[in-house]
């Protein structure tokens, strides 16, 4: 169900072998895809094209955005789910935000917090909280005291 998209900064670092731990445990709990996209016409473009039974529910980060508590955010997630949407797609945009077309077209701007923070590590973030996110819904113990 769970599509995380990478940002267009495709750097191998620190924060990428981090994001690649998060990413690599999700399948047990849904099938994910990373891809980067050099602007964000050609990633808007490519989620036009998608073609599922059901539209993608489009997740922005954007400090403008709602913040959740991770249980808030597993609950979002999981009724997403149960609503029958078969991609989420979670995106990182580019260094100077989205656009008012982006943002307009979002099923969900999402706010990891009022502080800035890089790209690569909005990502770490991102992909550990959907990870969590998932862990919760299962009743993982991941979650608890964490």
């Amino acid at each position: 169900m769970a599509a995380v998209v990478r940002s267009r900064h495709g750097r191998s670092d620190g924060f990428e072998s981090l994001t690649e731990v998060y990413l690599s445990r999700l399948p047990q709990y849904t099938p994910v895809e990373t891809k980067t996209f050099r602007s964000e016409a050609v990633f808007l473009e490519a989620v036009a094209g998608l073609r599922t039974r059901t539209a993608p529910v489009v997740v922005l980060l954007d400090g403008r955005g709602k913040a959740f508590s991770s249980q808030e955010f597993a609950a979002w997630i999981g009724r997403q789910r149960d609503g029958g949407v078969q991609n989420l797609i979670f995106a990182v945009g580019p260094a100077d935000g989205w656009s008012e077309e982006a943002r307009g077209s979002a099923g969900l701007l999402l706010s990891l917090g009022a502080m800035t923070m890089p790209h690569e590590l909005a990502r770490v973030v991102l992909a550990e909280q959907v990870y969590r996110a998932f862990t919760i819904l299962a009743g993982h113990p991941y979650h608890d005291g964490h």
